[in-house]
């Protein structure tokens, strides 16, 4: 299961924002193409496709390869403790430890930047400004962003300090 966030934009406006089974339910109203809709992942900042058609996607038969791999991990007894309790055992508990350690890490750094470049490529790179905004993203100048985005659309410079390294 993918429960990546993405984020839609039709024009400048943030219409919603959810896993891709929220907006594919929530945007099938708009029709199979809207005009205008534009769909982004938080996780990266590229643009990604719903499918709005309302026809559920080809299931698969049997299991699906998830590219799982056997290894040996060595733990004191209580962190074994600790995973025996939690929801789904121990294998379950380390994905979800792993995963969230990976979204923490993502949001910091250069992904972040890079991230919140792509989204604002997209969706700002004819807005006055541009050029400062990213030269401040890339430079870690907050206030240097502020000010260059400040004539901006607020969803899309709401979601660009959202994607980007800054707190």
């Amino acid at each position: 299961m993918n429960d990546e966030i993405l984020t839609a934009f039709r024009g400048h406006t943030r219409l919603a924002r959810g896993t891709r089974a929220e907006l594919e339910a929530d945007l099938a109203p708009l029709g199979p193409h809207p005009e205008g809709l534009l769909v982004f992942s938080d996780t990266t900042g590229r643009e990604t496709d719903l499918n709005l058609t309302g026809a559920a996607p080809t299931p698969q038969r049997g299991r699906p390869k998830l590219g799982v791999k056997a290894r040996e991990v060595t733990l004191l007894p209580r962190h074994w403790d600790w995973l025996a309790r939690q929801r789904g055992g121990a294998s379950a508990a380390l994905r979800r430890l792993v995963e969230e350690a990976r979204r923490a890490e993502a949001a910091q750094g250069p992904e972040a930047t890079d991230r919140a470049y792509r989204f604002m490529s997209n969706m700002a790179g004819d807005l006055a400004g541009f050029e400062d905004a990213a030269r401040a993203l890339y430079a870690g100048d907050e206030p240097g962003f502020s000010a260059a985005t400040s004539d901006w659309p607020p969803d899309i410079r709401d979601h660009a300090l959202f994607l980007g390294p800054f707190p």
